[in-house]
């Protein structure tokens, strides 16, 4: 098309000329200068279309060059910069006009990060909430338990027993005994804590209430596992096993061990129970310090964890290990549970959702209340060995 275009110029330009000529030689022939009024239209004209098909050409040029240009990627810099030698600014500068405007109009590269917004791209949701591992068995499953409607729980104790029994002659004298019975009481201490949510946060999120069921609680009795262990007995705390529990004595043992490690530690301390005519029925250890005692090796380098595993229940001398983390890393306790300890249950834990509450009804907000109220009765000390694997380490190692 370009090169027809060119070829219509062509041949316009020699018709000009010619034309241009022809008047050329009327104007000499005439004395004053003049030429046809006919060859002069056709020259005007002429001049015109040769004017109209190359405007065409240039409009073309310059169409290809924005075809061109649009087809290049925008950029904010380069649009920027183009508007700005344009003139965009001019008018602002010049106090013509109060703001100046420029737009970057191009196709782009498209991305989920900017080219869409909200949720556009199809979401797949896992159902329930998910939630770090809370410990899942408690101590209170390790010792007998009972119900009371009371507010203090009280028992008897013998104390201070003097033990007169003896053969004696035909005709001799018994000698005598005696005991003092001494009462202990112990005060139902409450466990418990809330916390406060919008109602839409009940309603919108998917078994929020269920969750929160299960979830508080777990809280609560970790606290009670704490307190069965190590509370100190003044209220509004427990009284713990460790705290009442008799300490480790290397009796018989002491000095006696050579490399003396954890496992001879609860060899001595079971030994110390049957001592006392207590056969213990459970051996409570943090899970670090059970895993410490499967790692010890023989002189050969040999494990003896066989000496702890006969089957998936870890024990020593036929007594069951339990492991909970409530037991704090390098302590031990071992037990006659049943003669030993009892834990008492005036209400047992509950979860409760009210509205009366502060100014719940008006804000729109929902209390949710675990609590319990129990007690710890610690019969018998003497049915309890506790101490420290370091201490116990040392009372046991030869000198």
């Amino acid at each position: 098309m370009e090169d027809n275009i060119k070829k219509q110029l062509d041949e316009i330009g020699s018709l000009v000329d010619s034309k241009i000529e022809k008047a050329a030689g009327q104007a000499m022939d005439n004395a004053k200068g003049e030429f046809e009024t006919s060859l002069k239209s056709e020259i005007e004209n002429l001049t015109n279309k040769f004017v109209e098909i190359n405007d065409r050409i240039d409009q073309s040029e310059v169409n290809m060059k924005k075809s061109f240009e649009g087809a290049k990627k925008a950029t904010f810099k380069g649009e920027l910069t183009t508007a700005i030698n344009d003139g965009v600014l001019k008018g602002l500068t010049e106090g013509n006009y109060n703001s100046a405007k420029f737009e970057v109009k191009a196709a782009g590269d498209m991305l989920i990060s900017g080219n869409t917004t909200g949720d556009v791209a199809e979401i797949d949701r896992i159902a329930g909430i998910k939630a770090e591992a809370l410990r899942a068995d408690h101590i209170r499953g390790l010792i007998p338990q009972g119900s009371t409607q009371a507010q203090t729980i009280s028992y008897v104790k013998e104390a201070n027993a003097e033990d007169g029994a003896a053969t004696v002659a035909e005709g001799a004298t018994l000698a005598q005994s005696d005991i003092d019975l001494v009462e202990s009481t112990v005060k139902l201490e409450k466990i418990g804590t809330f916390m406060r949510i919008t109602e839409e946060m009940l309603a919108d999120i998917p078994a929020l209430t269920s969750f929160l069921s299960a979830r508080i609680p777990q809280r609560i009795l970790a606290v009670e596992d704490n307190q069965i262990l190590n509370g100190d007995g003044t209220s509004p705390n427990l009284d713990g096993l460790f705290t009442d529990g008799t300490a480790f004595a290397a009796g018989g043992f002491a000095l006696a061990v050579e490399s003396a490690n954890e496992y001879d530690v609860l060899i001595a301390g079971l030994n110390q129970l049957q001592l006392n005519n207590y056969k213990a029925n459970v051996i409570l250890l943090n899970p670090t310090d059970l895993h410490k005692i499967v790692l010890l090796k023989s002189t050969a380098n040999e494990y003896l964890k066989n000496q702890i595993y006969q089957g998936l229940q870890p024990s020593v001398a036929g007594v069951p290990i339990v492991t909970n983390t409530a037991v704090t890393s390098g302590k031990f306790l071992m037990m006659d549970s049943n003669a030993a300890t009892q834990l008492w249950i005036r209400q047992n834990l509950a979860v409760e959702f009210s509205k009366d509450d502060s100014t719940n009804f008006r804000d729109g907000f929902v209390t949710v209340r675990a609590t319990e109220r129990v007690a710890t009765t610690n019969y018998e000390p003497k049915a309890i060995v506790q101490g420290t694997f370091s201490t116990a380490k040392a009372a046991l190692e030869t000198a």
